[in-house]
């Protein structure tokens, strides 16, 4: 757009109101130019230089120029300022401006305001050009002209953007009307799909208003590089990317609206010159059943807005329950209340399903002929046999498990700590924690991101703002609207600046050279490298130094075994290093009680490689009651179980994954998960024996194959205990006390106990129990004399 602020004068100082024609006049196409002014000496001599060049010119004074405009368009309209009057030209612009027709229209004001703030001002308010009355007449007729050939249409009423490419939200929404319209036999599925941003706000508040173009723009150009079934994108004015996905299933629109999400999570944008990561939202719904295209738009944005509230990529459909006020009381469905009853017998329930179903089955299947429980006998020995094999070499394979790459492999990139927290249970012990993370050695840039929410104030932040402005080090950031620690982690995770992530819960104490030596994996291929928990608590009561041994036996025997076995490391939820990139595009799915391990399955089914690392340590917290385990287990083994049913089958059909592992995921998710209730089965397999017989007088217990995969079951329990203890931590390893109590007490009870719990689990997955117990933390006085002792 042109504007003339000081132009040179052409002739007299009044060259465009003067009385001087042309000297070649009636050389410029015609045009019909509306005239709008006061009459008067400058009014005539404005439209006598108009018609001199070659215009056909119409008058409309002030107040009268809107009903012109509307019952016949001029193909331009030029309006004269009053001089001395400031808010006349603008006036005159609104007057046309309101008319429909004059929106589009190209708009030129002669005015007599000298300084450039005046003509800005009238450019703001809806003018096309300004002329000052000093430009020569050709001047006037070159613009006049240069507008027609290219009319100045608002943004809004354009089909695309010009700047974005996208369809503006009207032409957007005519486009998904046209599509709504359509016979139902010509018109087969379609999905309409609202995208916003999670960090919008925040870019918009630090970079002004343009960023909502700019995102938009950003997100499109991830869809147009994908591909596929999007042809149609928009936006509208609140920085939302509209897609219309027509003539697809609802299954493969999904999967390329969550390929896009994780494309757009993954890249690096720039947004007003700043190097950006954007969390997409994606908001959905079927074109099926929906009648109105403006009412299917905002419904696909309120979805979007339930997926940023998790912040994990996944993209959500539209439910009703999303408009419905929250005042609004709904009757709670007849399951809810059957519910609690339920659990309340499931110690019950497992005994029914476990030992009195099998036992009536095969009471009643040898009535029918058929020796069942014979059968499952042998399953069942042979079962507990494979169980002691694979604890057994997991066992053997930890004592030469990889060991850490002695230097790194390329320079120390800035790195990042996030430590996820829930405020109201870790006040006590999360200032020692951000110091112990501020001790960090390492010789690239360090951050620490303590992503926290908490349900109202507390005296500990105010601690750790004080800690943030003696260390610029730690960042504070406070996730509103937060319920878990899968969202608090994908919230930092744009906000982090380091090459790679090392997360944490909010009690671990990591080794003071651990990011060091994580990178020294990582720089050597590894997207993800998983450390050793120790419990720094075990003296605090019996549990926690049960919980300590067994940690050993998890973290220094297990895993590292595991991984040299089946070729995969898993993640373990804390004192884990990632690629950013690769947690940028993985995230956290709060809807899973075991956020870690979904995430671990996810990243192995992409190509991943996890190593498990027993010397990267970090000391961290154990419960120290039996119910804080028993709480902490069943959420444990039921986030487990809920990983089995959806990874399982697709990891088994992985291209990413070899035939070897393969094989490590059956055992991970598959044996661990029919384990539990395959060991309950001697029960109903002995009841079913002593009937068969007449009573257990008449069995012979002494059956050599039996007897044999007895000891064999048994000593598994001793020869973990035993490479526990071999390859635990020195502090830990000067307690054979506690190896010895543990092996005692695992024998005889806490073998049974985890199996208990995971039967339980198993029936609260199938109830729909999936409520999150937060897992109480020892007090800090308690864990500071735990690590004085040591």
């Amino acid at each position: 757009m042109l504007t003339s602020h000081h132009a040179p004068s052409q002739g007299s100082p009044t060259a465009l109101l003067g009385g001087t024609d042309p000297s070649t006049p009636g050389t410029h196409p015609a045009g019909h130019v509306l005239v709008v002014g006061t009459p008067g000496p400058r009014l005539e001599r404005l439209t006598h230089t108009l018609r001199t060049t070659g215009h056909d010119v119409s008058h409309a004074p002030p107040g009268e120029a809107g009903p012109r405009v509307r019952q016949a368009p001029p193909d331009a309209v030029v309006a004269l300022d009053e001089p001395g009057t400031r808010d006349a030209g603008a006036a005159l612009i609104r007057e046309v401006r309101t008319v429909p027709a004059g929106r589009a229209l190209p708009l030129l004001v002669v005015t007599d305001t000298s300084g450039p703030a005046g003509v800005a001002r009238l450019l703001r308010q809806g003018a096309d050009d300004c002329i000052p009355e000093a430009s020569d007449p050709d001047e006037l007729s070159a613009r006049i002209e240069a507008k027609l050939r290219r009319v100045p249409v608002p943004v809004e009423h354009l089909l695309r953007d010009p700047r974005t490419g996208l369809y503006s939200r009207p032409h957007f929404l005519d486009e998904a009307e046209r599509e709504l319209k359509r016979p139902d036999a010509a018109r087969h599925g379609g999905v309409l799909a609202v995208i916003g941003v999670a960090e919008l706000g925040a870019l918009e508040e630090r970079l002004g208003p343009r960023v909502r173009r700019e995102v938009a723009e950003r997100l499109a150009g991830v869809a147009e590089q994908l591909g596929g079934v999007c042809d149609r994108l928009g936006r509208d004015d609140d920085g939302h990317l509209l897609m219309l996905l027509p003539g697809i299933d609802e299954e493969t629109a999904l999967r390329g609206l969550a390929d896009f999400a994780t494309a757009a999570a993954g890249t690096r944008f720039v947004v007003a010159d700043e190097n950006v990561r954007l969390t997409p939202a994606v908001g959905w719904l079927p074109l099926t059943g929906c009648t109105d295209a403006a009412e299917a738009v905002d419904q696909a944005r309120d979805a979007a807005r339930e997926a940023l509230r998790h912040r994990d990529l996944r993209p959500v459909r539209y439910a009703s329950w999303m408009r419905e006020a929250p005042h609004r009381h709904r009757r709670p469905p007849v399951r809810a209340l059957i519910r609690p009853a339920l659990l309340a017998l499931s110690p019950v329930l497992a005994l029914l399903l476990g030992v009195g179903v099998p036992f009536a089955l095969y009471r009643q299947a040898y009535l029918a002929g058929w020796d069942l429980g014979s059968g499952m006998y042998w399953a069942v020995v042979a079962g507990l046999v494979l169980s002691a094999l694979l604890i057994v070499l997991e066992c053997l394979y930890a004592l030469d498990a990889p060991a850490r790459p002695a230097g790194p492999g390329a320079p120390y990139p800035p790195a990042s700590a996030v430590i996820a927290a829930y405020l109201p249970n870790e006040a006590a012990t999360i200032v020692d924690t951000v110091e112990s993370f501020l001790r960090q050695d390492y010789p690239g840039e360090l951050e620490i991101v303590l992503a926290y929410n908490t349900p109202h104030p507390l005296p500990v932040e105010d601690t750790l703002r004080e800690i943030a402005a003696r260390d610029s080090r730690l960042v504070l950031l406070p996730v509103a609207g937060s319920t878990s620690k899968a969202q608090n982690v994908n919230a930092a995770v744009t906000r982090v600046r380091g090459e790679f992530v090392g997360i944490f819960d909010a009690d671990h104490h990591p080794a003071q050279h651990a990011f060091r030596d994580a990178w020294h994996w990582l720089s050597h291929g590894y997207d993800v490298v998983q450390g050793h928990c120790v419990v720094r608590n075990g003296d605090s009561s019996r549990v926690a130094r049960l919980v300590a041994v067994e940690f050993e036996a998890i973290y220094a025997v297990s895993h590292p075994g595991r991984t040299r076995l089946h070729g995969f490391g898993v993640f373990g939820g804390s004192n884990g290093f990632w690629r950013t990139d690769l947690l940028a595009r993985t995230r956290m799915h709060g809807s899973m009680l075991t956020e870690d391990i979904d995430s671990t399955m996810r990243s192995l089914t992409r190509g991943a490689r996890i190593a498990v690392d027993r010397t990267l340590i970090s000391r961290e917290l154990a419960p120290t009651t039996l119910a804080a385990l028993w709480n902490q287990r069943s959420r444990w083994s039921q986030g487990w179980l809920q990983v089995s049913l959806k990874h399982l089958w697709r990891g088994l059909r992985s291209p990413a994954l070899t035939v070897r592992q393969k094989f490590g995921l059956l055992v991970l998710l598959g044996w661990r998960e029919i384990q539990p209730w395959l060991t309950l089965q001697i029960l109903p397999i002995l009841l079913y024996a002593m009937w068969k017989a007449g009573g257990p007088a008449h069995l012979d217990w002494a059956v050599p194959v039996c007897v044999l995969a007895l000891l064999l079951t048994l000593a598994a329990g001793p020869v973990q205990a035993l490479f526990a203890w071999r390859l635990a931590v020195p502090e830990l390893r000067a307690r054979r006390g506690w190896f010895w109590s543990y092996l005692l007490v695992s024998t005889v009870f806490y073998s049974h106990f985890k199996n208990m719990v995971a039967r339980q689990a198993h029936l609260k997955e199938a109830l729909g129990d999936r409520q999150w117990r937060v897992t109480p933390r020892a007090q800090a006085t308690t864990a500071a004399r735990a690590v004085a002792r040591r």
